[in-house]
């Protein structure tokens, strides 16, 4: 019987320290799925000269202008689009089509700077997940291996407890101390005038 009820605990903590550790690692920005990337690692990336790195930001210029950004991106090309003029009452927003150039955008962008589809893309939407990984998964998917997204995006997610429930205060770039500001940079941002 003692056996029997020790092998039972020693069963039981086993699964309570894998869920601890799995949580753990999920809370510290980790990910799994081998493409993500942290704020803080994009940025050293960034500041290395040494291999060649293409910083996107994925978000509708509409929502950079009013959350923010950060000038450590080169580019701002959306991958998905606020169409304004199609309201969707089901989900009480507006639609969002896939940008039909983002491939071209890219490949562009790395063609600009004297890089080709080997080089390291990474994407950032507010909070990764979105449009963050979606977007570096079709990149894959199109050819771009070295595609990764930053995890937690730009705005990080929001805290679900205590007098801040609902902010989003917690990871991500802009709560990472890294640089961002609440003006886009014009020369940066996805813009139909030019």
């Amino acid at each position: 019987m003692k056996k029997q009820l020790f092998s039972a605990m020693l069963s039981i903590a086993c699964v309570l320290s894998i869920s601890l550790s799995s949580l753990v690692f999920a809370d510290s920005g980790g990910r799994s799925d081998g493409i993500g990337i942290s704020p803080n690692q994009t940025y050293k990336l960034k500041q290395q000269a040494t291999s060649p790195v293409l910083f996107i930001d994925v978000r509708d210029p509409v929502e950079i202008m009013f959350v923010g950004f950060t000038d450590e991106v080169d580019l701002n090309i959306p991958f998905l689009i606020v169409d304004r003029s199609q309201w969707n009452a089901e989900k009480n927003s507006f639609r969002l089509y896939r940008n039909p150039d983002f491939i071209a955008q890219v490949e562009q962008a790395l063609q600009d700077r004297g890089m080709d589809k080997s080089a390291t893309i990474i994407t950032m939407c507010r909070s990764g997940s979105a449009r963050g990984l979606p977007s570096a998964e079709f990149l894959r998917n199109n050819g771009f291996e070295n595609a990764r997204y930053v995890v937690n995006g730009f705005q990080g997610s929001a805290v679900k407890d205590g007098a801040q429930k609902g902010l989003r205060i917690k990871n991500g770039w802009q709560n990472s101390g890294l640089p961002w500001g609440s003006k886009p940079n014009a020369d940066k941002i996805f813009r139909v005038d030019r």
